[in-house]
């Protein structure tokens, strides 16, 4: 069962365009180096998914996407147009008495989401900045004003970051909330070491299916194909992921990105059937090139299915133009693929920013 909070934003006003950004970039040559340096290359022993140098998606997985295949891709785009702004009706509920057992969900852009457990406060992949890029003039650029201000949130207890890209890890919001909130940053092998020369202080890296216990929550790091890097210099020097956070008898997953892979059919084996899955259903096109590291909406579908989530809420799409497809289409799909799938909106729900869900 899920409740829906979704008011007239005018009762707690978000900023309109010109606060679409509530952490402003660091500029210059110093902080762009910075960015896409990272930090050293991960040392360890080797593993399915390790070579002693570099990650990969483990035995059976399709190879990457090669640069030629890239350059392939941009040399032909013919991108939908997207609109330069939107704005958005809905307004965050972020007070509310929760139970031991309810979780309250709401979705901020792209991968980010607030999570609320009683007790404890969760962001996903949180991004705040105007572009995903290294660059303050240049890169994908949002259309939309954040869900959520940053001086809006609740103290933030836990950050999960599935991997380094620069539309799930910005810098600048992460040094945001460290000096608001100095919270616990869970993410995978090779990150700490970036994220410490930032200024973090409460960094821990997993390895798949490691688990860590934070604030009273167990919280597993999980497989996903998917690649990482920063820059030329880093291609898969850290590892990429989901999280399953179980607190109170409850479990909710964030994937992180991913291409579909057989990795959704063990997280339901080895952790249990999920209350709450967020799954990615946006930049996907075209579908040759983005199959491996994306899913679309009919892979998100399957993966619904495939863990057992009593309710998934779709993320990865509206915010900033990274593929082809125009900005509604991933939502439409999604809506084709629910259909055909017999699963019901309230099952895999799309949220506007800000809208808030309470879950039982």
């Amino acid at each position: 069962m899920s409740t829906v909070f979704d008011t007239p934003r005018d009762r707690h006003p978000v900023g309109g365009r010109e606060a679409a950004s509530a952490v402003p970039p660091r500029r210059g040559l110093r902080a762009w180096l910075r960015s896409v340096r990272v930090g050293p290359a991960f040392r360890g022993a080797a593993s399915d998914h390790f070579d002693g140098e570099r990650f990969h998606n483990g035995p059976g997985a399709p190879p990457a996407r090669s640069f030629g295949e890239f350059w392939r891709w941009h040399r032909g785009r013919a991108p939908t147009p997207w609109p330069e702004w939107l704005e958005h009706g809905a307004t965050p509920a972020l007070d509310l008495p929760l139970a031991h057992d309810e979780i309250a969900a709401t979705f901020v852009n792209h991968m980010t989401v607030l999570l609320q457990f009683r007790g404890l406060a969760v962001l996903t992949d949180p991004v705040w900045s105007t572009r995903a890029s290294p660059l303050a003039f240049a890169g994908p650029r949002r259309v939309h004003a954040p869900g959520v201000a940053l001086e809006q949130l609740p103290r933030i207890d836990l950050v999960l970051l599935s991997h380094d890209h620069y539309d799930h890890l910005c810098v600048d919001t992460l040094v945001a909330l460290e000096r608001a909130h100095s919270p616990v940053v869970v993410t995978g092998l090779g990150n700490r070491a970036f994220l410490e020369r930032e200024g973090l202080r409460h960094v821990v890296e997993l390895d798949w299916w490691e688990r860590a216990q934070v604030a009273g929550s167990a919280v597993t790091f999980t497989p996903a194909q998917h690649w990482s890097g920063r820059g030329p210099w880093h291609r898969n020097r850290s590892l990429w992921g989901g999280f399953v956070v179980e607190r109170a008898g409850r479990r909710v997953f964030f994937s992180g990105d991913t291409g579909w892979s057989p990795a959704f059919g063990a997280i339901r084996e080895r952790l249990g059937a999920l209350d709450i899955a967020l799954l990615p259903i946006g930049a996907y096109t075209p579908r040759w090139f983005m199959r491996v590291q994306h899913m679309d909406p009919a892979d998100a579908v399957r993966a619904h299915l495939e863990l057992g989530a009593r309710r998934s809420i779709a993320t990865h799409f509206g915010c900033f133009q990274l593929t082809d497809e125009g900005i509604d289409q991933p939502v439409q799909d999604l809506a084709e693929a629910r259909r055909r799938a017999g699963v019901s909106a309230a099952a895999f729900a799309t949220l506007v920013p800000g809208e808030t869900r309470v879950y039982r």
